[in-house]
Formats: C-alpha cells, sequence, structure tokens
C-alpha cells in the first residue's frame, strides 16, 4: 500500500443478506485504489452470511455484533472500530451496492479539493436501470413538508454533472473524513432503521460542515432489496422516525404541520368519510345499510399492514418508544 494515499475504510452491514454482500464486496474488490481496507459488520444473521462471506474474502474484517443493532448501531460498531485502527476517511456503503472502480480515487480527490468539514455523496443509480438516477443528493422541501432525492428515476444527463451541494447525503453511500465522527458523534440508534443519516448530516451541518455531491463518484443501488418497498417494517420506521427527526431539526411552526398531517392520516384509517348510497332504500333501511358498509371499511383500514405499521408508528413516537420496531410488525406482510 501507498503510504502517502489517504486510507480509506470501507464499512458494509450485513444482515442476512448473503447473496447481495458477496455481489456487493466482489464489486468493492474491484476499486482501483491503492490504501483501502473493508470492514463487514453482521447483524447477527440467522443465514450463513458469515460462513459464505469469510470463506470466500478471507482477508477483510469481519465484526459480529450478537444482535440486530440496526443500520445505525451496525454501523456505529464498525465506526468504533475502524477509528481505533487509525483511518483517514471512512465510507459507508450499503450491502445491496455496487461500486465504480474509480469511486474512491474521486471521493478522496473531491475531499482534498474541499473544506476538512464536508461531508460527501455519490451519484446514486438504480441497480436495475444503471442510466437512471435513485439519489442525485437529498433536498428537504419545505411546501410538501418531505425530503426528495434530487434527480429521482430521471435519466442522467450533463444537468447532473456538476458538484452540488446538498441538505443530506444517502447513508447508501456516505463518505467522511474520520475524525468527522469524533466532531459529530455516532448515528442516533433511536432511529434504528431511516433517517439516522439525515439526522447525522443536519447535526453535522449544525456545527458548520456542508454536504456535497461528487458526480464523479458513481454507486449502483438494489433500492430497498433488503425489506421491500412496500414493507411494514419501512413504513412503521418512515412514519416514526420523520418526526423523530423533524422533533431535532425543525422549527415548532414546521413540526406542527407535520402533526396536523399525523392526525389527518389517523382519521383517514379511523375515520373514513360515511358515504351515503341506495337512495332506493327507506331512510332507515338506508341508514343501517351505510353505518354496517362504514364499519366494514374502518374494520378493512385497521387490518391492513401497511396501515397497522403506520399507526404504530404514530403511537411510537408520541410514547417515545423508539429504536427497533415491535415484534409483531417484523411479522407483517404487505
Amino acid at each position: 500500500m501507498n503510504s502517502t494515499t489517504p486510507k480509506v475504510t470501507v464499512i458494509i452491514l450485513n444482515w442476512n443478506g448473503k447473496q447481495d454482500t458477496l455481489q456487493c464486496l466482489e464489486s468493492v474488490k474491484q476499486l482501483k485504489y491503492s490504501n483501502f481496507e473493508i470492514i463487514l459488520v453482521d447483524n447477527d444473521s440467522t443465514d450463513d452470511s458469515v460462513d459464505a462471506i469469510s470463506e470466500q474474502y478471507s482477508d477483510i474484517i469481519i465484526l459480529n455484533t450478537g444482535k440486530n443493532l440496526g443500520y445505525a448501531g451496525g454501523n456505529n460498531a464498525g465506526i468504533r472500530y475502524a477509528l481505533k485502527r487509525g483511518t483517514d476517511f471512512i465510507f459507508l456503503l450499503n450491502n445491496d451496492a455496487f461500486v465504480s472502480e474509480d469511486l474512491l480515487h474521486a471521493l478522496t480527490t473531491g475531499a482534498e479539493k474541499l473544506p476538512p468539514k464536508s461531508i460527501l455523496g455519490a451519484k446514486i443509480y438504480f441497480y436495475d436501470k444503471p442510466n437512471t438516477l435513485w439519489f442525485n443528493g437529498g433536498r428537504w422541501k419545505k411546501e410538501t413538508n418531505s425530503f426528495e432525492h434530487i434527480g429521482y428515476n430521471l435519466l442522467d444527463s450533463t444537468e447532473f454533472n456538476h458538484q452540488i451541494e446538498v441538505d443530506y447525503i444517502s447513508g447508501c453511500a456516505l463518505f467522511a473524513r474520520a475524525e468527522s465522527f469524533n466532531d459529530i458523534g455516532l448515528l442516533d440508534e433511536n432511529f434504528f432503521l431511516y433517517y439516522e443519516e439525515t439526522d447525522w448530516c443536519y447535526r453535522a451541518r449544525a456545527r458548520g460542515y456542508k454536504c456535497v455531491l461528487i458526480p464523479e463518484a458513481k454507486v449502483w443501488h438494489k433500492a430497498s432489496s433488503s425489506l421491500g418497498a412496500d414493507s411494514p417494517q419501512v413504513k412503521y420506521f418512515l412514519t416514526r422516525n420523520k418526526l423523530l427527526w423533524a422533533k431535532k431539526h425543525l422549527t415548532f411552526s414546521a413540526r406542527i404541520d407535520l402533526h396536523k398531517e399525523s392526525i389527518k392520516t389517523l382519521v383517514n384509517i379511523l375515520l373514513p368519510p360515511f358515504v351515503w348510497i341506495n337512495k332506493d332504500l327507506p331512510i332507515a333501511k338506508r341508514a343501517l345499510w351505510c353505518f354496517s358498509s362504514w364499519v366494514k371499511t374502518v374494520k378493512r383500514n385497521i387490518q391492513s399492514p401497511l396501515n397497522k405499521a403506520t399507526l404504530r408508528g404514530l403511537l411510537d413516537f408520541y410514547l417515545g418508544r423508539l429504536g427497533e420496531c415491535p415484534e409483531y410488525i417484523r411479522l407483517l406482510r404487505a
């Protein structure tokens, strides 16, 4: 290894994702960069991930957490280990991502040209649509009270070939100086999954950091492959953690708007519109028939796995229940 080349520690988190992780490691091993190491953090997988990975890649560091610590806790274990070993940069990479050969060169070169207080991100494409953007930086939109992936689902073009400052960098491919984690702190494990990198970036920005998208750095991502885009677990964490993130970073008036949206969601699920139909029926029979239909709609709404996840996500936020989701949420299937 070239000692004059900054050392990069690539941290990849695995949880029952053997095939994705093996393919990700195969990609990372093709990186044309002379000074990097890989730390594979396993969140107590119940498949044979660790055996398969250690057999095929005996030269990488494998950390076993002993339990599922989520994205935040698992990556924190890797970050702590990397900081103890000594490194210049830390690169958090999703296990369902694939990288370009010059990725680390692009990121380290970008870092050298930017102030030390910079968090860098890669241009991320859909894995199954390799020229279509999944993420070109994240931005909060006040008018919709939501985040957007800049360039989402658009074909890449010269429009996206410029370095830009953004509100947050996706945890799918997040690159920062090691000292940043000592300064800002680790990921907040209350989030467990989703919004933890957004929270970390906002904490960094409060300390004078900038989040910068480096267009020469390219990654391809199997979006939501671990849980599925329509998973009740995803719905639970996104519902709860958006409010948790807002509590930490938005103004009081902006939070009020989000809570109004939460109330509206509750009303739509628990109190759907009462619709009068069958006008030819006698009024009493018509009222009874419509009421019965309304009750069935309420029951159907409540029994929906996604609605159950939404309701529990809201409830747990307001009761301060953070971290891992309840076991029954994990068992729900959309």
